[in-house]
């Protein structure tokens, strides 16, 4: 089965989203907006690429929020790369029989009404990636 995939979004992880927003205000990038996504304890704040991806800051939001864990790990700095998908369900259906490894085999909702999983970096060559459906 062959499924097509667009680069959505690059995410970041930053200490703050005021503090990350400096150097990208200074380029003049376009601002999407903040949300929060509880459930992931992150604040998000995306900028708009010409080319129709994106860039993703993301701050925690809570002690326990793995992006908070992976600043204290790693610092500042790329977290993960979003593929846009059609029909996840059937992606991670397909990926799951390849013996791909996820780290949520369920897609959740998240930012900008997305349903999204994610794909251990042990099943990428250390990169994380994420699988994101926009809904609607």
């Amino acid at each position: 089965m062959f499924f097509k995939y667009e680069l959505d979004h690059i995410g970041i992880a930053v200490e703050s989203l005021e503090q990350g927003m400096k150097f990208y205000q200074a380029l003049g990038f376009e601002d999407l907006g903040v949300e929060e996504v509880a459930s992931e304890k992150v604040r998000t704040q995306f900028l708009k690429l010409e080319n129709h991806a994106k860039l993703e800051l993301l701050e925690p939001t809570s002690d326990d929020s793995v992006i908070k864990k992976f600043l204290e790990k790693k610092g500042p700095g790329i977290h993960h790369i979003c593929l846009r998908v059609k029909n996840i369900d059937e992606v991670v259906k397909n990926i799951k029989v390849k013996g791909i490894r996820l780290i949520n085999e369920t897609p959740k909702m998240g930012a900008h009404n997305c349903r999204f999983v994610f794909v251990h970096p042990a099943s990428t060559g250390g990169i994380l990636i994420e699988l994101s459906e926009p809904q609607g």
